[in-house]
């Protein structure tokens, strides 16, 4: 990829309310990012607003000798090393920043999330079977967050681990863990969407949780209240079509209850590192889409008035699929997509997960 077109990208991505399905959309029907930049406008236009503001040259290039200085580099979706399995997400991140050995991102990836005030026995039972993945040739993902994530990392940290955080690539959170993300770094992968210097807030946890489900094959719960981030970890990897599997607990520990759920809902009871590795199909078995076939597959085509209409029309407050959006219009799918396009960059549209849309 040119220089100039790895700026247009980033400058794309930092956009407001340019998220990764709009940016895929764009690049597939533009080509470029130099060329989706100039349509900005009259696309926005079309959807009844202003365009975003897109950064200047000038603060990117900032943002990317900062990245450089940290020692880390840029991985945008489309390059050869992206992780495939993360590419098959239809909001796979547009571009991540990396600290590591990236070829971990290509192992057989296995996720292991749960409870942050997780009990002891469970954070130690969680470190014992990351271990023993690990030393399988199994690369544990997780978020580095207090309780089983810092055990999963302990666990594969010699053996193969991968944190994705919810802030930007040089900022430790929690603080306790600042040792541990830097050894992440420097024997394992770091992962971040956010750019530099961004603080985790709790909006963008949830967008990390996705990736960690989209790294690995299979989420492993142990120990998680019904209400909890790592349940949302566990449903994005099923909406995902990957395995989701979980540790019973006592039905007297509030923190078991979560994946006493999931086992009732039909998650795959665990006990060791033999069950999840006997439930896990090969990654080699998957057919993975490539990068190249998702920007290029039906790209969004202009659409008349009286679509944008019909279109603004079906849409309202409570979010809906973008397949419902498309069968009651009777639509072609490419037209549907350039109208929520147009209303997204207007800022009339909100996108939600499970590929639901609403009215902003």
């Amino acid at each position: 990829m040119a220089e100039d077109e790895r700026l247009a990208r980033l400058r794309l991505i930092r956009t407001p309310r340019i998220g990764p399905v709009t940016y895929a959309q764009l690049i597939a029907r533009f080509g470029s990012a130099l060329a989706a930049i100039e349509a900005l406008p009259q696309l926005a236009q079309r959807g009844g607003g202003a365009a975003p503001a897109v950064p200047e040259p000038r603060a990117i290039e900032r943002e990317m000798r900062r990245v450089s200085q940290l020692g880390a580099r840029y991985l945008f979706f489309g390059d050869p090393d992206y992780p495939p399995l993360l590419a098959e997400l239809d909001d796979a991140p547009a571009v991540l920043t990396v600290r590591g050995d990236l070829s971990l991102a290509a192992r057989q990836t296995i996720a292991m999330v749960g409870a942050r005030n997780a009990s002891a026995a469970a954070c130690r039972f969680a470190r014992q079977l990351a271990h023993d993945l690990a030393s399988d040739g199994v690369a544990i993902v997780s978020g580095l967050a207090r309780g089983i994530d810092t055990a999963a990392h302990a666990g594969s940290l010699d053996g193969g681990t991968i944190a994705v955080i919810a802030g930007g690539i040089d900022i430790a959170y929690p603080p306790e863990n600042a040792e541990l993300q830097e050894r992440i770094a420097q024997t394992g992968l770091l992962i971040a969407e956010m750019p530099p210097g961004v603080e985790p807030r709790a909006r963008h946890f949830p967008h990390r949780n996705r990736i960690i489900a989209g790294l690995a094959g299979g989420t492993v719960v142990v120990e998680a209240a019904p209400r909890s981030g790592s349940l949302i970890t566990a449903r994005l990897a099923g909406e995902a079509g990957r395995e989701v599997m979980a540790v019973p607990g006592s039905p007297l520990d509030p923190r078991a209850q979560g994946c006493n759920q999931l086992i009732r809902d039909g998650a795959t009871l665990v006990q060791s590192a033999a069950d999840i590795l006997e439930t896990v199909r090969p990654i080699d078995a998957r057919m993975v889409r490539s990068p190249a076939t998702r920007f290029g597959a039906s790209p969004p085509r202009d659409a008349a008035e009286a679509d944008r209409a019909l279109i603004a029309g079906l849409l309202g407050p409570v979010p809906v699929p973008v397949d419902e959006i498309v069968r009651q219009s009777a639509l072609a799918p490419a037209v549907v997509q350039t109208v929520l396009l147009e209303l997204e960059l207007a800022g009339r549209l909100d996108r939600h997960a499970g590929g639901r849309v609403s009215l902003g």
